[in-house]
């Protein structure tokens, strides 16, 4: 408060800069920052930076402890230094360290890096990205099901553009970033479109490729994975197409293709009570009845099958489709409903149609 009074520099010096330790007490070491000089270096993100000496406190390098350990500034400028470290690139929230290192670096006699503050993530309330915006951890993220590509993808871009182009590979990033195109204000974290990034490429991978990363998400999807394994590759593989495009991230594809291994607990409730009328009831009973006869089952023929039903009955495809997938799937929104059915297989199917039957 007196500092302030006196319009004087908060300037944190050493309080035994001019007499010395007391004796017989262990002191930390500092660094003597000289004064009425200038520290100053062209970041290579945010321009030129100027910083007054007296701006910058006789800051320690050694604690007072029994191993006088060293602290962060003069340990990171000692490390870089040895191993011939020529570019310091870190976040811009690390620009306050900066004036300190460039001090011992001269002091050191130290070749001085080039150094580079990048923008930091915020919030969409535009605070400093914290647990209370939701996920900051990446092993959060890869938890859910993002890959990681995507999350490359998706945090290059925030801070760096290259046009309008919003989708790169690896090696279209390599080729095309440069650190000073970077941006110098901060960006805001989009949830929404890491998962636009995200469902991207999982819909540009091979169906094999999601079908290997999926292995981690069935048991949170509650999926036994010996369940998954006795299906085999080229089911899953075959069956993953029809998902991908409703999706955002692997959990939420293991989530959605659950009931291909689990038939659901329970319907829907105002699917079930919309769909299993007496009349959809009676309609289910004539499906059942094609699936159990058909010799040759397909997903072709089923639909050509039931679409006769339905005109036999001078009735609507929708009052035969819908009734069979809220009876196959638990819902009324699924992939088209035939592949779904031959991918449970008929004796499965056969199954789930008696007990929608038996629901009523």
């Amino acid at each position: 408060a007196a500092a302030r009074s006196a319009k004087q520099s908060l300037r944190g010096l050493c309080p035994c800069r001019e007499t010395g330790p007391a004796a017989g007490r262990k002191q930390a070491v500092r660094f003597h920052v000289p004064a009425q000089e200038t520290v100053a270096w062209d970041d290579l993100i945010q321009g030129r930076i100027e910083v007054a000496a007296e701006e910058v406190d006789d800051f320690i390098i050694l604690r007072s402890d029994e191993r006088e350990t060293p602290v962060y500034n003069f340990a990171a400028v000692v490390d870089d230094a040895l191993m011939r470290i020529t570019h310091v690139v870190r976040g811009a929230d690390h620009i306050p360290n900066t004036p300190r290192q460039i001090l011992l670096y001269d002091a050191l006699g130290y070749p001085l890096p080039a150094f580079g503050h990048i923008p930091l993530v915020l919030g969409s309330d535009r605070e400093k990205l914290s647990k209370r915006h939701g996920d900051v951890a990446l092993h959060e993220y890869r938890a859910k099901g993002y890959l990681p590509h995507a999350l490359v993808n998706y945090l290059v871009r925030l801070g760096w553009a290259h046009g309008d182009q919003e989708i790169f590979t690896r090696e279209e990033l390599i080729h095309a970033f440069r650190l000073e195109k970077v941006g110098a204000a901060p960006g805001v974290f989009d949830h929404a479109k890491l998962d636009w990034v995200n469902a991207h490429w999982i819909r540009t991978l091979p169906p094999e490729r999601v079908a290997e990363r999926l292995a981690p998400f069935w048991e949170p999807a509650g999926v036994e994975a010996g369940a998954v394994e006795a299906r085999g590759r080229a089911w899953l593989a075959a069956a993953i197409p029809l998902f991908v495009e409703r999706v955002r991230t692997l959990l939420e594809l293991a989530r959605a293709m659950a009931y291909l291994f689990v038939a659901p607990a329970a319907f829907d409730p105002k699917a079930a009570e919309k769909f299993f009328t007496p009349r959809h009831l009676a309609n289910l009973a004539e499906v059942r009845r094609l699936v159990s006869e058909s010799e040759n089952l397909s997903a072709e023929t089923l639909e050509q099958g039931v679409r006769g039903l339905a005109e036999k009955s001078g009735g609507k495809m929708v009052d035969y489709a819908q009734p069979i997938r809220v009876a196959l799937t638990g819902t009324a929104a699924s992939p088209p409903i035939f592949p779904i059915l031959m991918l449970l297989g008929r004796e499965e199917a056969l199954a789930r149609l008696d007990r929608a039957r038996a629901h009523a």
